[in-house]
């Protein structure tokens, strides 16, 4: 269990792919225009990881090293095509918004990070919980950034709820600044690089104030061998 702990620590905080290893910057920075896109865009990254570690650890070890890169490939691209059609024939509105994005799943650098580094060289159940957290963590920093975004930009939160989840939930969409205009510079791309330095900015804020706690410092302390 402390093995998961660790992994599940890491992929949330640690080594984040979005604010900490800085990893699939093109869809986080294009994609977060909304809570809803966002959300949908991470989810699908954190299926397609944890399928696709899922699928190269039981054969890690039958995989000649000349080739692990194209069958790694391959196996991504595969599961990013099923992830594709699903969304094109279930939710085909939100289909239409992300676009490209989903196909391009496939050259994330996180998703083939994870099965370079952690996949091929670790047990199938691990190496789906690392890919499901390394997920997890980046849908975090996508909806995070995204509701930002949308709200510096739109007024609102949960636009487009609708595209994901069908008409039913429009009324589900929330006004936070009635009469809004709109900032224009939130929703277009230099509103997306100056929201992700926030939260670079304020996750190392953040490990800063940890690393300088009373109680971080006694247990760092402890942790350290006696010579």
């Amino acid at each position: 269990m402390s093995q998961f702990k660790e992994i599940s620590l890491n992929g949330l905080w640690k080594q984040n792919p979005g604010v900490v290893q800085l990893l699939g910057l093109c869809p986080t920075l294009a994609v977060t225009t909304s809570v809803v896109n966002g959300v949908s865009l991470g989810l699908a990254t954190a299926l397609v990881m944890a399928c696709a570690n899922g699928a190269v650890s039981p054969v890690r070890k039958f995989v000649p090293d000349e080739i692990r890169v194209p069958v790694f490939i391959l196996v991504i691209a595969a599961l990013v095509t099923m992830i594709d059609l699903t969304i094109h024939g279930f939710a085909e509105p939100l289909h239409k918004v992300l676009g490209i994005f989903i196909p391009l799943i496939v050259v994330n650098c996180i998703v083939l990070a994870r099965v370079e580094s952690f996949a091929a060289k670790n047990t199938p159940a691990p190496a789906i919980w690392d890919g499901l957290m390394m997920g997890l963590g980046l849908t975090m920093v996508l909806a995070i950034l995204g509701g930002m975004r949308e709200l510096v930009g739109k007024g609102t939160v949960f636009s487009g709820v609708d595209l994901a989840l069908g008409p039913n939930f429009a009324p589900y969409v929330l006004h936070l600044v009635p009469d809004y205009h709109g900032f224009l510079l939130a929703i277009l791309p230099p509103g997306a690089f100056i929201g992700l330095g926030c939260l670079i900015a304020l996750r190392n804020w953040a490990e800063i104030r940890r690393s300088q706690s009373p109680n971080h410092s006694a247990s760092t302390a402890a942790a350290k061998p006696a010579h």
